[in-house]
């Protein structure tokens, strides 16, 4: 069989680009231990037919290491958008696609089942070859057109007849630029931007997190089922791949780090009766269920619960509700900026400047333990700290006497 660039279930060339950017480094001999040998050589033949020179490889004594190096810096449209770009179709699906809006390429040109059938067998006659369509083929065709709102379907009793939709008007493209690299889903700007022909973008990103793209056909199926208030069944992997299983559950929220763009879905999980989240690049296929009657009530308690998140952790080790954390920060005069940046960084915590040079800040939340790395970044000027849960303050004082001890410095254990 000759390899094709285009592709018919994107979940595996996902994997493969999860691979690649986030892992890399592998051999060919690695890869085949999961998947053979052959559909390792297709499946990075066709990345770098889309990605060009993000594709490098590195010889080592193992073998040949192939990996997608790409300095987001420099470059300020997704490239893994190309991938979304490159789904397969049978020749029947192509003709029958150019047929049908050739046939009703003009605006006031509305046709039922029967006279398109008869148009296009027409049409087909001056081939050599000519493809037959049947009605259902056509029916069908029509009908997924008129879903996604490219050909409407106008009722007259029981005639339908099939016109093609009129030209949406197109959002601003620098709108849309935004749009395609900053929110999920964007690979939806970026096929926008393409009909419109303009891609010589204005924004460049100091932070472009652009692995979200590998996620968006799940994160769309989400969407779809928080719209219509819907359960459904998600299929996790854990451990890379290691379990996979399926858990029960009702969407809720998405949430996205502003820290490293991974992206966190909410969801209520009726096997525990709690809030919980679920990272999406976890998550292998969404398939929707019923109408959860309790979605407006479960988004209510998630809101109710915001005020006290600092990250995406419902649940600390200590089983309390909440969790308290304080400490008291001490700086020079000419260091205003400490302050200031408690007051910006504080998200559900609360500041209190205690003098010229002492604040204090103080949170409860679900999960101290998400705090942990932040407050380490004022370590040299933290005066006092107490945590609710002894363990974990146990652990921040043992870090501070390691640290100290790998400074040859004294006084790590009063701090």
């Amino acid at each position: 069989m000759a390899y094709s660039e285009l592709i018919k279930n994107f979940s595996r060339i996902r994997e493969y680009m999860r691979e690649f950017y986030l892992y890399g480094f592998k051999s060919r001999d690695e890869y085949a231990t999961r998947r053979s040998g052959r559909s390792y050589d297709d499946e990075r033949r066709r990345l770098e037919s889309w990605l060009g020179d993000a594709m490098r490889f590195r010889q080592t004594t193992e073998g040949k290491n192939v990996f997608i190096s790409i300095d987001t810096r420099v470059s300020r449209h997704n490239p893994l958008y190309a991938a979304w770009k490159a789904k397969s179709f049978t020749d029947g699906d192509i003709t029958l696609h150019f047929v049908l809006f050739d046939i009703l390429s003009e605006p006031e040109t509305a046709l039922t089942l029967a006279e398109l059938m008869e148009r296009i067998d027409g049409y087909l006659q001056g081939f050599r070859e000519p493809r037959m369509f049947d009605e259902s083929t056509v029916r069908k065709k029509l009908k997924e057109y008129a879903d996604e709102g490219i050909i409407t379907a106008e009722r007259d009793g029981k005639t339908v007849r099939y016109r093609r939709a009129g030209a949406e008007m197109q959002p601003d493209s620098d709108l849309l630029d935004f749009f395609s690299e900053v929110a999920p889903c964007g690979v939806i700007g970026s096929y926008l931007l393409d009909k419109q022909g303009a891609h010589d973008g204005h924004f460049a990103f100091k932070h472009h997190y652009i692995t979200s793209a590998l996620d968006s056909e799940v994160v769309c199926s989400l969407f779809l089922a928080m719209r219509a208030k819907r359960a459904v069944t998600l299929e996790i992997a854990w451990r890379r791949r290691e379990w996979i299983r399926e858990r029960q559950a009702v969407p809720l929220r998405l949430m996205v780090s502003a820290q490293s763009g991974r992206q966190y879905l909410m969801v209520y999980l009726p096997s525990i009766q709690r809030i919980q989240s679920v990272r999406t690049d976890a998550i292998l296929s969404v398939r929707p269920g019923a109408v959860c009657d309790r979605f407006d009530e479960l988004r209510q308690t998630l809101d109710g619960m915001a005020p006290h998140l600092w990250g995406i952790s419902t649940q600390g080790r200590t089983g309390q509700r909440l969790e308290h954390v304080e400490f008291t920060v001490h700086y020079e005069k000419n260091e205003p900026h400490i302050h200031a940046r408690l007051e910006r960084e504080k998200r559900c915590g609360t500041v209190e400047r205690l003098d010229g040079n002492t604040s204090r800040f103080s949170a409860d939340v679900y999960d101290a333990g998400e705090l942990m790395p932040w407050i380490r970044t004022f370590l040299c000027r933290i005066t006092s700290i107490s945590f609710s849960d002894p363990l974990l303050e146990a652990r921040f004082r043992e870090d501070l006497r390691e640290m100290y001890a790998q400074y040859g410095l004294e006084g790590g254990a009063e701090a």
